[in-house]
Formats: C-alpha cells, structure tokens, sequence
C-alpha cells in the first residue's frame, strides 16, 4: 500500500513514522558523523567504481526529487570494495538540497549541514533485481557525496542544462552519456555505517559509504537546483528545496572509516 509523502509540514519526514513505523526502526538514516568517534578500520578495501557513461539513461523529476537513471542489465555500471563484498550495481543517482546555500544534505559532519548531498544508488547482484535487493539487510549500497559551496562545477551542468525539460513532477527526458565518476572527489576517503534508504519506505537495507572529501558546486549553480517543483504542471508551484530528512539517532550503531 502506497502513502503519498513528502517534506511540507502535513507530510514532511515527521509524519512518515505514521504510514511507514519503520521510521523508528534501528538503522535509520541519515545520521550525524562525528568524526572523532568513527572507528579506523584498517580491513576495509579501497572503492572501485567502475562506471560507464554508456549506461546513462534519462533523467526525472519524480517530485521529491531529480534522479538520473541507469541501464543495469549486462552493460551497466558497478561498484566493489569498501565495505561491502560482491559487486553492486548502478540503479540512479538523485541530489537533497535546502532553500538556501547553508543547509540541504541529509547527513551532518559534527553537526554541520553541507548544501547539497549526491546519493548513488546501487543493488547487490547476488539478487534478481533491483525490486528483489531493496528491503534485504544487505540489498543496497549507497554512496554519499557532499557538496560545499565554492567554485563553478563544469562536472554539473550537463545536468543543469537538462532542468528546462524536467521542471515540473513527472517530467522526464533522455539522458545519455555522463560518466557519473564525474561527480566523485579527488579522495575516496569514507565513513561507513548500516543504515536505510532516507526516503519512504525507509527500508533498512542500506550500506552507507560517506565520502569525507566534498565536491563544489557555486551559489549560482544551486539556485538553478531551486528552479525545479514539486508540483505537477497546472498545479499551484512549490519550489523543490528542503528534501532532506534530519539526522536520526545512531542507536548504538558503529561508524567506521578507512582513514585516520
């Protein structure tokens, strides 16, 4: 059964927890890192991404949110290393951000919010599908990337150019060969925790790899992010900004990283 959500006050991430309990469950996310309390984890293997623009495919405003989608038959795009074990493949990518440059990630660093926060989204070949990964323990590999206000990101206008065509929820359009390692920091340096997806239905099926370094994207550049609307067309517009749930409580989870 399917509930309509989203992040205005009558339906926002506090009311969730009413069709979803899930919402109070024991690895929910985001969270506050707190660097200091991260445990080193000397056993954890590099990241090896191992994308291919080929495998771009469209992008959407699915009303929450922008997301571009990926093929993941065959040809597709993975993910090894880190934290996890097998291979993951590349499901979409999608962006959180605020109604103003100081606030929009979903996880915090000491309690300080960046302005926007990239997910990567992959799923454990070891099942079927997508469908099949997304509510298992281990079914989901998600890579989290900050981004911090600074110079123009020329990686990110691609998608900006394409905002014209997908303004309004349900807009979709083709989206075809961007290398998504193009969004990825110098430095994979990563926190790493188990965790949930952040959007309903919250599943608990996520591996959560952080990374520490932050990619830049201007003020300008995030105010473009801000053109994009929750609304459907012929609907009263609502820009599409603070679609971020805040951190939640850690519960005796470990955050580990593969730096010290």
């Amino acid at each position: 059964m399917s509930h309509h959500w989203g992040y205005g006050p009558a339906d926002g991430p506090a009311k969730w927890v009413e069709h979803f309990p899930i919402a109070d469950g024991p690895r929910q996310s985001p969270i506050n890192i707190v660097p200091g309390q991260a445990q080193f984890d000397q056993t954890l293997k590099p990241l090896k991404f191992q994308y291919q623009a080929s495998t771009s495919k469209d992008i959407l405003n699915n009303g929450h949110s922008f997301q571009v989608t990926f093929l993941d038959e065959d040809d597709c795009s993975i993910l090894t290393g880190g934290p996890i074990t097998g291979v993951y493949k590349l499901k979409q990518f999608h962006f959180h951000w605020g109604s103003s440059d100081n606030k929009g990630s979903e996880h915090t660093v000491n309690g300080v919010k960046y302005p926007c926060e990239l997910h990567l989204v992959h799923w454990n070949t070891k099942y079927a599908n997508f469908g099949e990964a997304v509510d298992k323990p281990d079914g989901l590999a998600v890579v989290g990337v900050f981004l911090k206000l600074g110079s123009s990101n020329p990686k990110l206008q691609k998608l900006l150019d394409t905002f014209h065509a997908i303004k309004t929820s349900g807009q979709q359009t083709t989206f075809m060969n961007f290398d998504p390692k193009h969004l990825l920091p110098t430095s994979l340096g990563f926190w790493t925790y188990e965790g949930s997806l952040t959007t309903p239905p919250l599943h608990e099926s996520v591996t959560w790899i952080v990374l520490k370094e932050p990619i830049s994207v201007s003020s300008s550049q995030m105010t473009k992010f801000r053109t994009l609307l929750f609304s459907s067309a012929g609907e009263q517009p609502r820009c599409m900004c603070d679609n971020f749930r805040p951190p939640q409580p850690l519960k005796g989870r470990t955050v580990r990283s593969n730096f010290k």
